[in-house]
């Protein structure tokens, strides 16, 4: 049975990188999106590179309650092995806590928390029995620190770093990786989709192909936490020399200025 990738927000941004590199190393790819045009355009693009690739997809919203074992009846329906699990769909929302949409909210906590977990609880058992396998959970340098007006978006971060820290050593003698990447700033539509595409701090963003590299390389090397970049090293490390209080208000400073200017018709709209 041939090795199979699953990537979760497969049909671009990171996740496309991602498939790339996996596709390189010689596994056959499960792409899952939300968006069914991007994802046929994503299996073109990577097909242009290599008609051997071997390539399926699966539509799916992952903020749906059921999403998870729809992957994975997916999965046993067309007998796919999952090898390689990258939970990295995800999206933010941009604006003070009060004001913005629970519906974006409890969509947002569904794809980074419950649909992630429950992959992972799914596949875990497989895994083992195999001793073998791979899980890369995309969090954020964002899991690090508390922001103001970007609230859930870094607690379910933070939510992602603890819950990998703490699988990967339960399963650190299993002859199972689970890593999670942090990664800052990266060239993807991630900024723009939450009306923040022109924001204060420019000078660190990485491309979605370095992230993925990174994150792959350091993965099937059985580092646990991924922080790419120094400047985001020495973001992670803040909280660790300045007060939680303090790294709160800066951050909160910061994203204050990013929402005056944001390009929607919400930057004037306040708690």
């Amino acid at each position: 049975m041939k090795q199979y990738a699953l990537i979760t927000g497969g049909a671009g941004g990171i996740g496309l990188s991602f498939a790339e590199i996996c596709a390189k190393e010689g596994y056959s790819l499960l792409l899952v999106d939300i968006d069914g045009e991007n994802l046929k355009s994503a299996k073109e693009q990577l097909l242009r590179k290599s008609a051997e690739y071997r390539i399926e997809l699966f539509e799916q919203d992952l903020s749906n309650e059921d999403a998870a074992q729809k992957v994975f009846d997916f999965t046993k329906t067309n007998e796919l092995q999952i090898d390689l699990l990258f939970n990295n769909a995800g999206f933010g929302n941009f604006g003070y806590f009060s004001d913005s949409s629970w519906t974006k909210d409890r969509a947002m906590l569904q794809v980074h928390m419950i649909t992630s977990t429950n992959l992972m609880k799914l596949l875990i058992p497989e895994m083992l029995t195999r001793k073998s396998g791979y899980i890369l959970n995309n969090a954020s340098v964002a899991a690090f620190v508390p922001a103001p007006l970007h609230s859930t978006y870094h607690a379910s971060k933070a939510y992602l770093l603890n819950l990998s820290q703490a699988v990967a050593n339960e399963v650190k003698d299993s002859g199972i990786n689970v890593s999670v990447l942090c990664p800052g700033m990266t060239k993807t539509n991630f900024a723009k989709a939450n009306g923040n595409d022109d924001p204060n701090i420019k000078f660190n963003i990485a491309s979605s192909e370095e992230v993925a590299q990174i994150g792959y390389d350091s993965l099937m090397r059985g580092k646990v936490v991924i922080v790419p970049g120094i400047w985001n090293k020495l973001s992670a490390f803040l909280p660790r020399v300045l007060s939680r209080k303090r790294v709160t208000n800066m951050v909160g400073n910061i994203q204050r200025k990013n929402h005056a200017k944001r390009s929607d018709n919400k930057a004037n709209r306040l708690p």
